[in-house]
This record gives C-alpha cells, sequence and structure tokens, in this order.
C-alpha cells in the first residue's frame, strides 16, 4: 500500500508541474485517491472519503481562510486609499538619487506590506512604483524586481495568514508559530539585507523614463499622499497579535477599521469598505480554493491506514541526527520549486501531514521545515504570482529572477533548518 500511495503522489506531482491539473484539483484527486487506497468507506463515518475527507477536510483550515480573505481586504483597502503608495513613494524621495538607499528603503516597504499580503497583489502595491525608481537610478532589472520579492517576503515572519496555516496545518498553538517566526526572523532580514546590498553593487543603463509612477495598462490617477497616521495600518494587527494576543481574526479587522477610519470620511465608509471587500474577495478567491484543497489532503494522510502504510517507511528514510537533519533537508530544499513534492502550499502540505501522523518529527520540527521552505517558495518560486508579475514588470524571466535570488533564499531556508535542529532535535 505504501509503494501505491507514494506512486499516486508522484503521479500528482507530475500532473502538476507539467500544469495538466491545476494544484489545487490535482490535491483533491489525490486525496480522494489515497481514501480509496487506504480502503475507507466511501460516504458515512468519521474515516470515509465523503464525510472524513471531504467534508471535513474541506473545512479543517476555515480560520486560515478567513485570515486570507481579511488580508486581502486590508491589501486592497491600502491600495484604493494610497496607504501603500505613500509609503513606497515617501520611502523612494527619501532614498534620493542614491541606490543603496533607495534599494533599502524599498526592501524595508516591501518588508513592512508583506505583512498584511502576499502574492501579485503585494508585489504590484510595490512594485508599480519602485521598481522603475530603482530601475531609473541604475540597478539591473532582475535586481529591481529582486528587492520587491524578498523584501515581501521577509515580512513573512510577521505575516498572520501564515501564522495561522502553520498553527491548523501543524496543530500546534498560534503561540508556537509565533515564537518561531519570530526567531526566523533576523536570518531572513539580514540575508534580505545581504541581497539587497550585494545586488545593489551591479549597475545596468540609466533610464529617466523608468522614473515614472504610473504605467501604462494600469487605470491610474493622481492621490493625495495618505495622512501620515494611517502609515501606520500594517503595524496595527501584528502589534495587536504581538503585544496584546489579540486572535488573528480579530487583529485583522480592528487593522481595516483603522485603515479606513484614518483615510475615509464619514460618508463614505460604507462604499469603500464595501468596494474594497468586494476586490479582497476577488483577490482570495484563488489561495482561498487551493486552501480547502490542502485541508482536504490533510485529512486524507491522516486516515489510520495510510499512516499504518507510510509511518514504517517514512520513519526509517528520515534523517533523525541534527546535523544529517539540516545537510539533507537543505538539499532538498529546492524540491519546493515549480510547485514540486515539497512544496507547502501543495504536495508538501501532504508530505507534512505524513510526518506528523507518524510521528516522525516533533510538531515543533515540522512547523521549522514549512517556515524555512516558505521563505525559499516565496523568492525563487519561477511559478510564484508574485515572482512572476514582478519579473515581467521589470523585463526579465522568471527563471533569471530564480537564479539570481537561490543562492540568497537557499541560505535562508537552511539557516531556518539549522534553528529548527537546535531548538526541536538537539
Amino acid at each position: 500500500m505504501a509503494v501505491l500511495i507514494l506512486v499516486v503522489m508522484a503521479a500528482c506531482v507530475a500532473l502538476i508541474l507539467s500544469r495538466k491539473l491545476p494544484t489545487a484539483f490535482a490535491l483533491v484527486l489525490l486525496a480522494v485517491v489515497i481514501g480509496l487506497i487506504a480502503g475507507a468507506p466511501l460516504v458515512s463515518g468519521k474515516n470515509s472519503i465523503g464525510e472524513g475527507i471531504l467534508q471535513t477536510g474541506s473545512a479543517s483550515l476555515a480560520s486560515t481562510i478567513i485570515a486570507i480573505i481579511l488580508g486581502s481586504w486590508l491589501g486592497a483597502l491600502m491600495d484604493h486609499t494610497g496607504i501603500a503608495s505613500t509609503v513606497v513613494r515617501k520611502t523612494v524621495e527619501l532614498g534620493g538619487d542614491r541606490p543603496y538607499g533607495v534599494a533599502v528603503g524599498v526592501f524595508l516597504a516591501a518588508t513592512l506590506t508583506g505583512t498584511v499580503t502576499g502574492s501579485a497583489p503585494a508585489a504590484m502595491l510595490i512594485g508599480l512604483i519602485a521598481i522603475p525608481a530603482l530601475i531609473g537610478i541604475g540597478l539591473p532589472p532582475v535586481t529591481a524586481a529582486g528587492v520587491v520579492v524578498v523584501g515581501l517576503s521577509a515580512g513573512i515572519p510577521f505575516e498572520l495568514f501564515s501564522w495561522q496555516f502553520l498553527s491548523q496545518a501543524v496543530g500546534v498553538p498560534v503561540s508556537a508559530v509565533r515564537d518561531f517566526q519570530l526567531t526566523l526572523f533576523p536570518i531572513v532580514l539580514v540575508l534580505g539585507l545581504a541581497y539587497v546590498l550585494i545586488e545593489a553593487r551591479r549597475r545596468g543603463t540609466l533610464h529617466a523614463w523608468a522614473m515614472r509612477t504610473e504605467t501604462p495598462g494600469r487605470s491610474a490617477r493622481a492621490r493625495p499622499d495618505a495622512p501620515w497616521y494611517s502609515l501606520l495600518t500594517p503595524l496595527v494587527p501584528i502589534l495587536l497579535a504581538l503585544v496584546l494576543d489579540v486572535p488573528i481574526v480579530p487583529a485583522l479587522l480592528i487593522g481595516i477599521l483603522y485603515a479606513l477610519l484614518t483615510t475615509t470620511r464619514p460618508g463614505k465608509l460604507g462604499p469603500t469598505a464595501l468596494r474594497t471587500a468586494f476586490r479582497g474577495f476577488e483577490v482570495a478567491a484563488a489561495p482561498a480554493m487551493l486552501f480547502v484543497a490542502i485541508g482536504i489532503l490533510l485529512q486524507a494522510v491522516k486516515l489510520p491506514g495510510v499512516v499504518h502504510a507510510l509511518g514504517p517507511l517514512v520513519t526509517a528514510i528520515t534523517p533523525h541526527n541534527p546535523v544529517l537533519f539540516v545537510v539533507v533537508l537543505g538539499v532538498l530544499a529546492p524540491l519546493c520549486l515549480y510547485r514540486g513534492p515539497f512544496n507547502i502550499y501543495g504536495m508538501g502540505a501532504g508530505v507534512a501531514g505524513v510526518l506528523l501522523a507518524g510521528h516522525v518529527y516533533p510538531a515543533q520540527a515540522v512547523l521549522g521545515i514549512m517556515a524555512s521552505y516558505n521563505q525559499l517558495l516565496g523568492v525563487s518560486d519561477p511559478t510564484s504570482t508574485q515572482t512572476v508579475w514582478s519579473a515581467e514588470f521589470a523585463g526579465v524571466r522568471p527563471e533569471k529572477l530564480m537564479t539570481r535570488t537561490l543562492p540568497y533564499t537557499w541560505l535562508i531556508a537552511i539557516g531556518g533548518l539549522t534553528l529548527t535542529a537546535a531548538r526541536f532535535l538537539a
């Protein structure tokens, strides 16, 4: 049975990589096939395909999906009210014509935005102004795109939706996720800044045209700067969750309310809230569908028959010595690229579920693996929407951005795995 399950998982990876099936569809198909192989009843019962896998699994990450929707709403609100564009514009202005100053400023602005929302919308919030400005002061286009995506990824340790997902996927309290992400952040920040400072030494061609702040093909309108106090919006939900232990959903809702009250006249509060909510829901639709599928797959790999079949095999082939853990999983880290088997928003979620269900590693160690791989995935995967958008807007291929950023993100992943081994396996 174990070999058959692994063959089916490999087949689904091939379907995802070849783009024969969307990731969400492939994960649901895999979950159903795993249930059939494990001999699960078709309809009723806690361990059945209908009730146990599809019904229970589809709702198992509900809190994560709500956090995604609220984060997308807050991101749409920051775009609509000019909060994001004001942060980036002020950052670029403060940097003047100093490439290092502008690059570091854009990196920090992207980090702040990355704490609220990810993917292509976040890249657009920063990149529409920052990428032309960076190219305009002489940075190569691939470096300009990299500064944006590396900065966004540096914000992931504080991204509340990421906390919620890892908490539910691994089965640990949000506080445990928060604690690990806070210890991972210095590694991410140092190596992210290393990318910015080292790559900013390269020089492209100065382009005066690149200093424009509006782009063809995007509906643009002149906006006044958002009030200075509204620029604190991304920090509001983070501080509430970090300092006051406010749960993630209320923290995001308070952040949305703060953004509305500090940027919108009373008579327009309702229309602005509705307009940005609809935009946020539209952005969140695709990732929400993906997380429904991930929840279904996680439920499938917890079936007793699957645990019994895969547990001994996985235990035998996974490294338990802390040094081997870092070496082996560090070498395998790029397998999360191209929607590969270690992509935590795809097949990697199933692998994590197997590790957890078989008690191969402590839950905190699985958390560390997923968080570490997420750093490499969020920047260097040429199929990630933020990477694709940033590269194409800068006029370079996503694969070129991958090769330029991979040495840094690989080191971040290895740093996270080292932290994991030291804390949970030593």
